[in-house]
């Protein structure tokens, strides 16, 4: 996958517009051309409220969105859950998922399926106890959800690496798969393109990262400045057909996240548009 700095920048430079009121009169920016869907795991955004979030992604032009409990609390009554999952599909965003979803008991696993019904979500992002997997999957077939199981990285005793989650879901339910992290992945000393590749089958979300070093250490940096050769990364996805959501997960700047986001969202358009 060839682009230019030209091609980059023209792009990045729309994405920036979008973003920072008075740079234009433009307010919004169209999604990218290419066949991959960009979108936003709403963690990215934990100190800001729901409806920043939704301005910041209808700024961004990220229509797809998957929620973390701060911004839709797990505990909330179906009703509720409905109306604000209504508010953020009335914004104009495709509300598919939510991001991560913790299960260390058999009521929080039933809990993390009501809670995606109400919100007529088409997949948990989710970390189940190795225990729990198969009540997961009896939910699974309930109510035709699918689960993405999020890896983790060094210190994970759960799931580690795309790996570990592909051996513990291969023999069960087809809708059983995994969302990988980029960044962790990477932080624990393997290739992302390469694991991308070999579990294509059982692929469902993935979190669009990049990390300052390939190391247990490494943390959070903007998309594109970091160690991840991330149009490798698009371009494996274009080959594999990937049908998913590539959702940025950008944890830098955690109070002033709209800079260093718009900058993850431009170079990740440039390179697609090249």
């Amino acid at each position: 996958m060839k682009f230019t700095r030209k091609s980059f920048l023209q792009v990045m430079g729309a994405s920036l517009i979008g973003a920072f009121p008075g740079a234009s009169q433009a307010r919004s920016v169209p999604p990218p051309k290419a066949d991959l869907k960009l979108g936003l795991a709403s963690y990215s955004l934990r100190n800001y409220s729901l409806d920043e979030v939704l301005e910041m992604c209808n700024r961004l032009g990220l229509k797809y969105l998957a929620l973390k409990s701060m911004h839709l609390p797990l505990d909330t009554p179906d009703q509720e859950i409905a109306a604000i999952a209504k508010k953020v599909r009335d914004a104009g965003i495709q509300l598919y998922g939510a991001s991560v979803v913790y299960m260390k008991s058999a009521a929080a696993v039933e809990n993390a399926f009501r809670y995606a019904v109400a919100a007529g979500l088409e997949m948990i992002i989710g970390v189940p106890n190795h225990d729990l997997l198969p009540l997961v999957e009896k939910q699974v077939k309930a109510t035709n959800i699918k689960l993405a199981i999020h890896n983790h990285g060094p210190g994970d005793k759960l799931y580690p690496s795309p790996e570990s989650v592909y051996e513990k879901v291969k023999n069960l339910d087809s809708r059983m798969g995994l969302c990988v992290d980029i960044g962790h992945t990477i932080r624990i000393g393997l290739d992302p393109v390469k694991n991308l590749r070999k579990y294509a089958d059982r692929l469902y979300d993935i979190h669009l990262t990049d990390v300052n070093k390939a190391a247990p250490e490494g943390h959070s940096i903007e998309v594109g400045r970091g160690v991840i050769d991330i149009p490798a990364v698009l371009k494996v996805l274009q080959k594999i057909k990937y049908q998913g959501v590539m959702s940025l997960e950008f944890e830098k700047d955690a109070n002033d996240t709209l800079p260093g986001l718009a900058e993850c969202v431009g170079y990740v358009r440039g390179v697609l548009d090249a």
